[in-house]
């Protein structure tokens, strides 16, 4: 029991002198707190944490551009659809076409659009021909595949981010290591207070590495479902409309 106690005490003992020597070095190294481990950075380190600034700039840019293009796409296309649809049913074309023109962020109406402009260039007289809405159709294609790409700009991006911003705070935090190290190097010094000020200013740019990164990779899948959704109405909007176009070449 008596040698249970002495091994608690040593233990207990060492524990308390490992915290003060932790914390003598923290405090020698200029403390723990974010200005202090920045400016006990090396040249190194602070090109890292630049780059991952602007990363984290640059993707709450494109995070803020796509919420806004999309929010005003699909409250657009709200409106757009069932007045389209009314003038449609109408036999009203041209009037189809001015409520698709009012709504420009519409990605429905973009796409709508195009069709109707094409099967309209084919003259509103006579019978409704098989090439006249196999044209329309080809417009539509080529319509969708371009507001595809209005909807996926900028998420290459994120991806990147995403996807490189956790290794470039890594590699900042292997060179804070090299440089901690090469500190006991030269103070000839062993304990635990010598190097921790520099492990913890070495792991700041892998932990802000993460900070960049979950953020952008959460918005890149958010926003590509959001876009697969949009691809999936502008699909049955095109094909609503081909079929549109079939049943008034019949009457």
């Amino acid at each position: 029991m008596i040698l249970a106690h002495i091994a608690n005490f040593a233990h207990t003992s060492s524990l308390a002198l490992y915290l003060q020597e932790a914390a003598a070095g923290g405090a020698e190294a200029g403390g723990f707190s974010v200005l202090g481990m920045l400016k006990n950075m090396g040249w190194i380190d602070l090109v890292v944490v630049a780059i991952l600034f602007i990363m984290s700039i640059w993707s709450l840019a494109v995070m803020i551009d796509r919420a806004l293009y999309f929010s005003a796409a699909r409250k657009q296309s709200r409106e757009f659809a069932p007045k389209v649809a009314g003038a449609l049913k109408d036999g009203r074309l041209d009037e189809a076409i001015k409520v698709a023109d009012r709504t420009k962020k519409s990605h429905l109406a973009e796409v709508v659009t195009s069709g109707l402009q094409e099967f309209r260039s084919y003259g509103s007289g006579g019978a409704i021909t098989e090439e006249q809405i196999e044209s329309s159709k080809r417009a539509l294609e080529r319509s969708e595949a371009i507001v595809h790409a209005k909807l996926k700009r900028g998420l290459g991006s994120l991806a990147t981010i995403g996807s490189t911003a956790p290794f470039i705070g890594l590699f900042g935090t292997v060179i804070g290591i090299l440089h901690a190290f090469q500190q006991i190097a030269q103070s000839k010094s062993t304990g635990i207070g010598a190097v921790a000020g520099g492990i913890s200013e070495a792991l700041v740019t892998t932990a802000f590495g993460l900070l960049v990164a979950i953020p952008a990779v959460m918005c890149f899948n958010y926003f590509t479902n959001k876009v697969e959704a949009f691809d999936v109405e502008m699909d049955n909007s095109s094909s609503e409309l081909v079929d549109y176009f079939i049943k008034q070449s019949h009457r």
